[in-house]
């Protein structure tokens, strides 16, 4: 069942989507500052590629202060905006009985899009 998920997420947007957060991700580690940040890029882009059977987790690794001060950093930066339009797809989705799935797979992203630092993506 995941793979028709994933394939359906994949041709409704899914790619495109995926396709946005690594641009964003070259973009930023051109610089070297926006290294850490084009990171966190590529790490959604490839849960927004495969929402489907994955989650998301805090990380063990604890890395203090820094977590903290980059997500403060990603927030004010777009990640508001991100997890904003996650919220109003996910809403729009589950409109109808069919999209729910849809709707949960953007209900799950919002998560990692706000706060990426300290996230894990697991199987």
């Amino acid at each position: 069942m995941n793979i028709i998920g994933n394939l359906i997420w994949l041709i409704f947007g899914g790619l495109f989507a995926a396709i946005g957060y690594v641009i964003g991700g070259l973009a930023l580690c051109l610089t070297i500052i926006g290294i850490p940040w084009g990171i966190q890029c590529f790490k959604i882009a490839g849960l927004v590629l495969w929402p489907f059977g994955k989650r998301v987790v805090s990380d063990t690794q604890n890395m203090g202060c820094l977590n903290t001060l980059c997500n403060i950093i990603w927030i004010i930066f777009g990640g508001w905006y991100t997890a904003l339009v996650h919220i109003v797809m996910g809403i729009f989705l589950c409109i109808t009985i069919i999209g729910i799935p849809w709707g949960r797979q953007h209900f799950k992203l919002i998560e990692i899009s706000l706060m990426p630092f300290g996230k894990r993506v697991v199987p």
